[in-house]
């Protein structure tokens, strides 16, 4: 099919696409936005979409990005999507429109087997059995590997210690000095990605590369006509990372020992740098603990005691970075030590004097700290960025809009020339899923909500045999309805903070009669289709934690601003937290399902009102023999 075809043609009964898929039927949302799509790149004007669950976003934004003849850069909120992307959907919509275009699969470095460090732990023999099983299962991949890329070895899990032995960071990277720098999977991936005409991403790089180019540094995505951004909810969040500064002791740690390291290919190093280095370790220790009475965060205001240690860290690295600076050209090792320093002295001289328009707090653990410098608003510095980068930017994602409205999310980008969408979800909801508001709980500040919530849902979870998430704002209430359940009933409890994730998937839908309790990572990115999950609880309005610094200096901003900060921010977030941890339930065109949601003032306060309105239109249920009842008649069919 040529470039030039038309999108709703590739979208029809027809067309291209029902001889790649089964059962194809067209979706009159999913064509509306791929139509959208194919507008904004052609007329380069900024989209911003809600396309609910059920639409077909994926191959809606791909399929006129393959018609196009524009470079184009899209990106994921996370690299299991990115790895779906490229390996199955990118492929089948090539397949389907009979193009071919030149495209890449780009993640950040630590995700890229370094060959170098392989061969250095390969020599070494400090590993425990544990690590040399590991070891030996990467250097018998190494062997025939062709992208690097770890997510290939299966039979190693991501959370092993071995990864970071075996790959690089941006500070220990020996560049093109490297011995294997010619073999190197990093810049093979690279080079496939400034080549390519659609290069694939995912969020975190996306902002790392948008900032390389503000530095100066260069480029690793090639300059793109279009952006377009899947589950761009997370952009805020992500974009506010990313335009942060901050400091933290495991960093300065590491560049104590680096720096030590790189004496011994230096003559004469360490008699210049064993002073500044070591002064700059007791500075660090001094710190750490003077920080060890402080809570798990807060904002800089409640570290007054230990001001004076932080004051002779800063002294400290300044004397490290004149020693480094008359030698950092004998070797790259140095070099790299030196900028490390600036960078660090820069960001706690930042923390320390403050910036118009930031805040400044920090997280703590056993006085292991981390010190940032959050701006508040990230419209002003990502316009910026994208007048030195333009391109035409498409979001996208299932939750975005609030009453029908991006007011919310656009604000926060300076996206106030983007044309708006929103295209509701195919499936039929009032006859899919039911909505229920158990009667007579307690408020949410109760001491006996969870208590109260457990015992109302428990029948409803004994008619389903289980095949719930129970979803939860605190990790407090999580233990406690943890504990509740496997004191009160037999069902196999799965908790978020006992295994990791993937594993808890799994045993959820193998196991009969699974409930799973999670928190913040459970309310999205957690697909779950078919009979596997009938009931979703969620315990109480997801507002964010008072105690958040950022949140805080957030709403003291937009109240200075004569705002309502409560409906400017705070309801808002919310709203979409909301809304994601219900699309939990209906994943597909014949799932059934309960929702329910244990928060008593969805009732009783008028934004209730506004919660309600952004869900999808469930039919309400006002009891539990109807919800129960309606759970039955499925398993009678």
């Amino acid at each position: 099919m040529s470039a030039d075809a038309s999108v709703a043609a590739v979208f029809a009964e027809s067309g291209p696409l029902s001889t790649r898929l089964n059962a194809y039927r067209p979706r009159a949302g999913q064509i509306a936005l791929a139509e959208a799509v194919s507008e904004a790149m052609t007329e380069q004007h900024d989209l911003v979409a809600e396309a609910a669950t059920g639409t077909g976003k994926t191959l809606a934004y791909l399929i006129p990005a393959l018609l196009q003849d524009q470079r184009i850069i899209i990106s994921t909120g996370t690299l299991n999507l990115q790895d779906q992307l490229f390996s199955r959907d990118l492929p089948l919509a090539m397949k389907a429109l009979g193009v071919e275009r030149q495209v890449a699969l780009l993640k950040g470095r630590a995700n890229y087997l370094c060959l170098h460090r392989l061969e250095q732990q390969t020599a070494a023999e400090s590993h425990d059995a544990t690590q040399s099983e590991a070891l030996r299962l990467v250097q018998d991949w190494a062997r025939y590997t062709q992208t690097g890329d770890r997510a290939e070895l299966a039979e190693l899990s991501p959370e092993s210690p071995i990864w970071p032995l075996v790959t690089s960071t941006q500070d220990n990277c020996l560049g093109s000095e490297c011995p294997l720098f010619s073999k190197c999977h990093l810049v093979k991936a690279r080079r496939q990605a400034q080549d390519a005409d659609l290069v694939v991403v995912n969020h975190h790089l996306l902002f790392a590369d948008l900032a390389l180019k503000q530095t100066g540094f260069g480029e690793v995505l090639p300059g793109a006509e279009a952006v377009i951004i899947d589950e761009a909810h997370q952009i805020p969040d992500t974009a506010m990372r990313f335009f942060s500064q901050s400091v933290s002791a495991w960093q300065l740690r590491e560049l104590v020992r680096d720096t030590l390291a790189a004496c011994g290919q230096a003559p004469g190093a360490l008699a210049v740098l064993q002073a500044p280095v070591s002064d700059l370790k007791v500075a660090l220790d001094q710190a750490i603990s003077a920080c060890v009475s402080l809570p798990a965060r807060g904002t800089h205001d409640t570290m007054e005691a230990v001001w004076g240690e932080l004051g002779a860290l800063k002294q400290a690295l300044e004397t490290l970075c004149v020693s480094l600076q008359a030698l950092a050209e004998q070797t790259r090792d140095l070099g790299q030590c030196l900028h490390r320093t600036q960078v660090l002295l820069s960001s706690l001289i930042g923390f320390l004097t403050g910036q118009a328009g930031h805040v400044r707090w920090f997280g703590c653990r056993q006085g292991r700290f981390t010190l940032h410098l959050t701006p508040l608003d990230v419209a002003e510095p990502l316009g910026r960025l994208r007048n030195e980068v333009p391109s035409t930017w498409i979001m996208m994602s299932a939750t975005l809009a609030v009453g029908q409205k991006f007011d919310h999310f656009t604000r926060r980008l300076g996206l106030s020339q983007a044309r708006e969408l929103v295209i509701d979800s195919p499936f039929d909801y009032p006859n899919q899923a039911r909505l229920w508001l158990p009667d007579d709980l307690p408020e949410p500040s109760a001491a006996d909500h969870t208590e109260a919530l457990m015992k109302a849902v428990l029948p409803l979870l004994q008619i389903s045999q289980g095949h719930a998430f129970i979803l939860f704002t605190t990790h407090r209430a999580l233990r406690q309805a943890a504990a509740w359940l496997r004191a009160h009933a037999d069902f196999n409890v799965l908790v978020q903070e006992e295994a990791p994730r993937g594993q808890l998937l799994s045993e959820f839908r193998a196991v009969p009669r699974s409930v799973l309790l999670g928190a913040a990572s459970f309310w999205e990115g957690v697909d779950v289709p078919g009979d596997d999950l009938t009931v979703v609880v969620i315990d109480k309005l997801p507002f964010s934690a008072p105690d958040d610094p950022v949140l805080e200096a957030t709403i003291q901003a937009a109240r200075d601003a004569g705002e309502n900060p409560f409906t400017t921010v705070q309801l808002p977030q919310a709203v979409l937290s909301l809304k994601q941890g219900a699309g939990r339930l209906i994943r597909q065109a014949d799932d059934i399902g309960v929702l329910v949601l244990g928060d008593p003032r969805l009732r009783t306060r008028p934004y209730g009102r506004l919660f309600l309105a952004s869900l999808p239109r469930m039919t309400r249920v006002d009891t539990l023999a109807s919800a129960s009842e309606f759970l039955q008649q499925r398993a009678l069919t």
